[in-house]
């Protein structure tokens, strides 16, 4: 990184389906007699993904699941690392919704604070994308999995690159909203959004990874954001 708009607790794959037209039992209504195989794929990968992890997800097992043959998802992605990289896109759209959830809640936080003259730091949107964030990653272990595998590496996918810029200005723009607003420090927005980033993601893997406890994901989270906003630089007194 509940969701937003109403986003399903286990995401977007489609309901069992009947047999169509082409005299496959389909795992998502019509999805093959429509053309929308690719999307039926995708939407049973991502049902492998939540139930078990990546490395369960074969293209013969989303095969199954969507009720087409064996052979049949080969014809939209040539192996097994093209779905991934389908469904790695797929969990990024996922994860866009949750932290514009995120994002309106805290802006309509800092209105409020605005009116109540809470001052700066009231609603701050970066430190709601911070918590959103963590959230996300655990609810959604497999995923943010996923994501980690796919998206921290030296190389950006080209099927990925799009919506991932299209993160990276978002957040640019959400540190910018902070800081006009006075609820920031100036600084450069691209250092800032990689700090940011970078402490996020760390504290995200250690609850994950089970070194810090999961039970006390939303409290640590908040602790270390309010920290790391607060800054741990003694600074001399003029």
């Amino acid at each position: 990184m509940r969701e937003a708009k109403g986003m399903k607790e286990r995401g977007e794959p489609g309901e069992p389906g009947e047999r169509g037209e082409s005299g496959e039992r389909g795992g998502v209504r019509g999805a093959y007699h429509h053309g929308a195989l690719p999307e039926a794929l995708v939407a049973a990968a991502f049902e492998v993904l939540d139930e078990q992890g990546q490395e369960k997800v074969s293209v013969r097992e989303v095969a199954r699941r969507a009720g087409v043959s064996a052979g049949a998802p080969f014809r939209h992605f040539a192996d097994r690392q093209a779905l991934l990289t389908a469904l790695a896109d797929r969990v990024l759209a996922d994860f866009v919704r949750w932290q514009e959830a995120q994002v309106a809640a805290a802006e309509a936080d800092g209105r409020a604070g605005d009116r109540a003259g809470a001052g700066p730091g009231s609603g701050s949107v970066m430190r709601a994308v911070g918590l959103g964030f963590v959230r996300y990653a655990v609810r959604h272990p497999r995923r943010f999995e996923l994501v980690r595998s796919r998206v921290f590496t030296a190389v950006r996918e080209p099927a990925l690159r799009e919506q991932l810029d299209g993160i990276d200005r978002a957040l640019a723009d959400v540190i910018a909203a902070d800081q006009e607003a006075g609820r920031l420090r100036p600084g450069d927005p691209a250092l800032v959004g990689l700090a940011g980033q970078a402490l996020v993601y760390g504290l995200a893997q250690m609850i994950v990874d089970g070194y810090l406890p999961a039970g006390r994901a939303e409290e640590l989270a908040a602790q270390v954001l309010d920290t790391f906003g607060q800054g741990i630089a003694n600074r001399p007194v003029p």
